[in-house]
């Protein structure tokens, strides 16, 4: 006789659990289907937010892995040496002075002004500079 209670009990369970399962799908589908909560001003504005300010650099565009010094062996430009290198895989760099930048931002921007004095505006984190805009210095100001 206690057989029976047990598989009584059993299936009670069975059926508190199925349901309890059902309400927990149909309003996790109830809400799914009624969109994401509004977004707030104040909300858009934190994720637009910048995490570090915007400075602005200048110096050449170059490569990692030439730097300012391109081989004349060579026998390419500035700019063709660089955009050689970056096709093999090195990366865009600014070069001003001693110091060098490695450039992370919009390729084709970078590859057209390869070889030119440019002013960059980003943000620089370590030695790299997450380009903002990247834009010519006109040769006859300097």
């Amino acid at each position: 006789m206690r057989k029976i209670k047990v598989r009584g009990s059993i299936k009670i369970l069975l059926l508190v659990s199925a349901v309890a399962c059902g309400t927990a799908l149909f309003l996790a589908a109830r809400s799914q289907a009624a969109g994401p909560a509004p977004i707030t001003p104040q909300q858009t504005e934190s994720a637009h937010a910048p995490t570090t300010p915007t400075e602005t650099f200048t110096g050449m565009i170059t490569d990692t892995r030439c730097g300012a010094k391109h081989s004349a062996k060579v026998g390419l430009s500035a700019a063709d040496c660089t955009r050689a290198c970056v096709h093999a895989g090195e990366h865009f760099a600014l070069v001003d002075g001693e110091k060098a930048y490695v450039l992370a931002g919009d390729p084709a921007a970078l590859k057209h002004l390869a070889g030119d004095r440019v002013k960059v505006a980003g943000t620089l984190n370590g030695n790299t500079i997450a380009v903002v805009s990247v834009t010519e210095l006109d040769p006859k100001a300097e």
